[in-house]
């Protein structure tokens, strides 16, 4: 039988030395505040069409031009 993800941490916490206790626990910490940021792709749909598509033409155009190319004296 499997051991649950939160049982297992639970094990391992206990046998490890305070201060590594702790630095975990400021990784967890820092996990919770770390979440992903942004909208779902659902709430941008309202922008669909907002761009004419002679302009999208025109910016796929110019892609095709200047991103295949390769300046070697970019820094």
């Amino acid at each position: 039988m499997k051991v649950p993800i939160l049982d297992e941490v639970i094990e391992k916490l206990k046998i490890l030395p305070h201060d590594q206790q702790r630095r975990v626990l400021e990784f967890a910490r820092a996990l919770v505040l770390s979440t992903p940021r942004g909208v779902p792709g659902r709430e941008l749909l309202r922008f669909a069409g907002a761009v004419p598509a002679d302009e999208i033409q025109l910016m796929r155009e110019a892609i095709e031009q200047d991103c295949e190319r390769v300046d070697d004296d970019e820094r």
